[in-house]
């Protein structure tokens, strides 16, 4: 198996897109440095996540990271119904209270 970044989830089986450009870090402070895009989800399943740019990587790349996690669902690897806010993105549960 191909190794991948520390913030691809092991449950997660889409490849990194590139070498890892940010942190994400949760509410306790702890991170993983990922690609873009494993970057991206792990932000999406997170509740007040953060992301920040590693000293190499390119311009914008925590911006695209934090944009693109809007719209991902939590977990989205997991095929299963989604209904509760938990479950949805944040553009989602925005567009449900009408924002």
């Amino acid at each position: 198996m191909d190794r991948r970044c520390p913030a691809a989830h092991p449950d997660d089986p889409t490849p990194c897109v590139g070498p890892p450009v940010v942190t994400v870090l949760d509410a306790g402070n702890a991170g993983a440095d990922g690609c873009e895009h494993h970057a991206a989800r792990l932000l999406a399943s997170l509740d007040r996540g953060r992301v920040y740019p590693l000293p190499h990587a390119p311009t914008g790349a925590a911006i695209r990271v934090f944009t693109a996690a809007d719209t991902i669902r939590p977990f989205c690897w997991v095929d299963a119904p989604r209904t509760e806010p938990s479950q949805l993105s944040a553009f989602e549960n925005r567009a449900r209270q009408g924002r």
